[in-house]
């Protein structure tokens, strides 16, 4: 796969009635903000989760400087997005990096909440089991998963091994990624990825295929990078990886580009982004009124929410 040719585009998808909501009325070879208004507002929003329907988008509003992270929920009604509400679960700790696993039945996330009454400082993986047309309590997952370091993004195969980033000893940088198996309903000891996944950079948001057969991730400082955070794949090649390939110019940018994640019908790719206007010069100049538009709307330098074909990575290769 190129990472060279990919170009960015700064429309915002349109809103549509189809049977998944996130469904573009044309092609998307490019980049473009996802529910621009409802969804990526101007605010710092990042991570999106769909429902398997895709009717039901979880994401995450942000403090400016992401130290604090919300998961809100909006839902497709009469042919829009729903204005975002606080997850009945969130809102009170630190919660962020949702995933919802293929089948809708079990929901990850990673929060600072108590555990067992005690307070945290580290962010460790939570998972709520379906229960009617709602969740379930949030429940912590056991040592094999969780650290006394940071835990990040977990995502789940179609076989339920868990792939998250932590910052546990033991691993190769200051974030690895690692993998846990799942054998009769329980978690194995989790495994790092090794070379040529991790590195001595910070590898932490790792999107895994359904099927293991790719991987794509978030890291930040690996040699070769464009930005904080770039974003790269890697193909599982008779039970090894592959050298992982930066996504290139249009994907990746000069800034934040990292949350990973795939349409439940595998046709769009999304990902969060700080990228701006700033980053590029102005056509013209601006006066206060257009000038304070920019600053409350999307590409502002916050982070925001942006979809591509997923066929533009070229990740059946």
């Amino acid at each position: 796969m190129s990472g060279a040719g990919f170009g960015f585009q700064s429309g915002a998808t349109k809103q549509t009635t189809a049977r998944q909501p996130y469904v573009s009325s044309g092609p998307l070879p490019e980049p473009v903000v996802f529910g621009a208004g409802v969804i990526s507002t101007g605010d710092d929003e990042s991570h999106p989760a769909f429902t398997p329907d895709g009717r039901t988008l979880y994401f995450l509003k942000n403090t400016p400087d992401f130290s604090h992270w919300t998961i809100v929920v909006s839902r497709f009604e009469q042919g829009r997005w729903s204005v975002p509400e606080v997850a009945p679960f969130s809102g009170q700790y630190s919660d962020a990096d949702p995933f919802i696993t293929p089948d809708g039945q079990r929901f990850f996330f990673i929060s600072k909440r108590p555990v067992d009454g005690k307070p945290k400082k580290d962010n460790d993986v939570w998972m709520m089991e379906k229960k009617g047309a709602g969740w379930g309590a949030p429940q912590h997952l056991d040592p094999a998963i969780n650290s006394e370091a940071n835990e990040w993004f977990p995502t789940v195969a179609n076989n339920g091994a868990l792939y998250f980033g932590s910052e546990r000893p033991g691993g190769q940088g200051g974030a690895d990624i690692w993998r846990a198996p799942l054998t009769q309903g329980k978690y194995g000891s989790a495994e790092n990825l090794g070379s040529p996944i991790n590195s001595r950079a910070g590898e932490f948001e790792p999107l895994i295929a359904p099927d293991e057969s790719f991987l794509i991730f978030a890291a930040a400082g690996r040699e070769g990078g464009m930005g904080a955070f770039d974003l790269y794949v890697s193909w599982r090649k008779e039970g090894l990886w592959t050298q992982p390939l930066n996504l290139g110019e249009g994907i990746n940018s000069s800034r934040w580009d990292f949350a990973p994640k795939l349409s439940p019908d595998g046709r769009y790719f999304f990902f969060a982004s700080n990228r701006s206007f700033a980053d590029q010069p102005l056509d013209k100049r601006l006066n206060y009124a257009e000038l304070i538009s920019r600053l409350r709307s999307p590409r502002n330098g916050l982070r925001d929410i942006y979809q591509v074909n997923a066929n533009a990575l070229k990740l059946d290769r």
